[in-house]
């Protein structure tokens, strides 16, 4: 994990640094506001902490400029307690707030519960997230996109898809197909699977008639080759 610690206050920021260090992360500094934005924008942190008093440019306007480009966890530290300052502070983006003088152990805390949290985030996000090739699913927007461009789909053509590229390789009958996307109590007829695929073979393959994703297994049913 990767640290970037922003304070004027060179013997604090020495002192976080070996404590974190000792932790097993890696700790870049720098001790005023500027610097600590162009750091963010190449250094690719998993965390943040930005000092609120700071020359150049102070921690609000460094955690406003830095949420113009990342979602990265931010803790703010500051000499002041007052309510109103916390509020401030979440309000230009910082998920926590750590008042001076601190114990080194709180902030070990809370850092460690946020890159907790951040990684829970991330792991919700990809699993929404599929990509095969050139394809992507979002499940919770229900949207598609191929080779950059979104691809229109229908409830139940992208139900379809969703099902077929979750489960790469595994051949479903037509049978089960109707099955798992129209209810066992559908009463239409079975080829509605077969227009369904011709359909999203249509919208999602470069070749409609020689498919690279939406597979055949003659006899059987329908596979998505991964």
């Amino acid at each position: 994990m990767k640290i970037l610690v922003v304070d004027d206050e060179k013997l604090l920021v020495k002192g976080i640094k070996f404590n974190l260090e000792n932790e097993g992360y890696k700790v870049e500094t720098a001790f005023n506001g500027e610097d600590g934005v162009e750091l963010a924008k190449t250094g690719q942190f998993d965390l943040i902490i930005l000092d609120l008093m700071m020359p150049k440019l102070d921690g609000l306007g460094a955690c406003m400029q830095i949420r113009e480009f990342s979602s990265v966890p931010i803790i703010m530290l500051t000499a002041k307690s007052e309510d109103m300052d916390k509020i401030i502070g979440f309000e230009y983006g910082a998920d926590d707030y750590v008042t001076k003088p601190f114990n080194i152990l709180e902030l070990k805390a809370r850092i460690k519960a946020l890159l907790r949290r951040s990684a829970s985030n991330t792991a919700q996000t990809q699993q929404t997230q599929i990509t095969v090739g050139g394809i992507t699913l979002d499940s919770e927007k229900r949207t598609a996109v191929r080779d950059g461009h979104a691809v229109e789909l229908t409830g139940k053509e992208f139900d379809l898809m969703e099902l077929l590229i979750k489960n790469p390789g595994k051949v479903f009958s037509r049978e089960k197909l109707l099955d798992l996307i129209w209810g066992y109590d559908y009463q239409g007829d079975i080829r509605t699977v077969d227009v369904h695929v011709h359909k999203l073979r249509d919208k999602i393959e470069l070749n409609p008639a020689d498919p690279a994703y939406i597979m055949t297994k003659w006899g059987v049913g329908y596979y998505f080759k991964g």
